[in-house]
């Protein structure tokens, strides 16, 4: 095995005239707590040209004759992305053998990027029975081959008898990132919770069309709700909806505009009259969630802290969509809570 990993190496190694330049966004990774750890450990010493910290997750095989054979294989190489998938392990003679699924996608220092895929083997060797110095898990071995596949579908289904990786979610991921191209730069980076912005909640909707018969069978529709910011008294979300007819799709929520006159033209004065002038979509709604039991989803926009002057739309699912049919509005800055409905088509005749 050790011919075929050297061959590996030389192959997922992009060898360009020019000196190595730290790449200073690559972050610093040196875990050895699981099999998969390792290898991420691996790429991160190699993005960051710390090539001494990447020969020493070897074992006694290293990838190349020596460590200057090792070191110039990545002349060129300005970065490597890892992605692992389902690894399988078995017991043999005081050790544990991982079988780990990989592909990589390297980087040259002109932007040219290479994909390969294939296998790493680690061992751990049991720490009851060792004695100094401690050795932690190793690679023992690997061989990664030029993929045909893009990088995000290269990992190897299984390694060894592993496992096949779940199935993956393909309207969540394609909701994922839409929101990422769209919003991910304009989003905040946390949820209130410390969560990476960027997982959504999501529901499963199922319905009958309207004009559908009655043996038809119902149809399914996806809800993805991403957390996008959170100020002083509103937070705000975005949502997708996916189908089997249009794919994956942002929603957009239509809204009242409002021609709101007070007495006096004095804004903390009272209320006279609240007009519907027109109407406009927003990509987000402001402190809202959707509710399953009713099919809707709700949001209400605070105008100040206190809460007394507020906006609040509800919008219902049927036939496949969201329609807007509710809206009350409390344009008084009066210290009470005291909407008034502008628009409904919530409530029967």
């Amino acid at each position: 095995m050790r011919s075929a990993f050297v061959a590996a190496t030389a192959f997922f190694s992009l060898a360009v005239a020019g000196q190595p330049v730290l790449a200073a966004e690559a972050p610093y990774i040196d875990d050895r707590s699981t099999a998969e750890a390792v290898v991420r450990s691996l790429y991160s010493a190699i993005s960051r040209h710390e090539f001494a910290r990447a020969w020493g997750y070897f074992g006694d095989t290293k990838p190349a004759k020596d460590f200057d054979t090792f070191v110039k294989g990545y002349d060129g190489t300005d970065k490597v992305e890892v992605q692992t998938g389902a690894v399988s392990d078995e017991g043999a003679a005081g050790s544990i053998f991982y079988n780990v699924p990989v592909a990589i996608r390297a980087t040259d220092k002109d932007g040219k990027q290479t994909v390969f895929a294939g296998c790493y083997t680690l061992r751990q060797v049991n720490a009851s029975i060792q004695e100094p110095p401690f050795t932690p898990i190793f690679i023992d071995k690997g061989a990664l081959k030029l993929a045909s596949a893009d990088f995000e579908d290269a990992v190897p289904a299984s390694c060894g008898d592993g496992p096949p990786p779940p199935k993956k979610d393909a309207a969540l991921e394609q909701a994922k990132k839409a929101f990422a191209a769209t919003y991910g730069d304009q989003c905040d980076k946390e949820t209130p919770e410390g969560k990476p912005v960027g997982e959504p909640a999501t529901h499963t909707l199922h319905y009958k069309d309207a004009t559908a018969a009655a043996d038809e069978p119902e149809r399914e529709t996806r809800l993805f709700r991403f957390f996008c910011s959170m100020a002083a008294y509103n937070e705000s979300a975005v949502y997708y909806i996916s189908d089997d007819v249009s794919g994956v799709r942002q929603l957009q929520f239509a809204s009242p505009e409002l021609d709101i006159r007070y007495e006096n033209n004095n804004s903390e004065g009272k209320v006279e009259a609240i007009n519907i002038i027109g109407f406009q979509t927003d990509d987000q709604l402001v402190n809202s969630d959707y509710d399953e039991a009713t099919k809707t989803i709700s949001s209400m926009n605070k105008w100040r802290g206190v809460g007394d002057a507020s906006s609040a739309g509800t919008y219902l699912f049927r036939n496949g969509n969201f329609s807007l049919v509710q809206y009350d509005v409390d344009a008084s800055y009066d210290g009470e809570i005291n909407p008034q409905t502008v628009l409904d088509y919530n409530t029967p005749p």
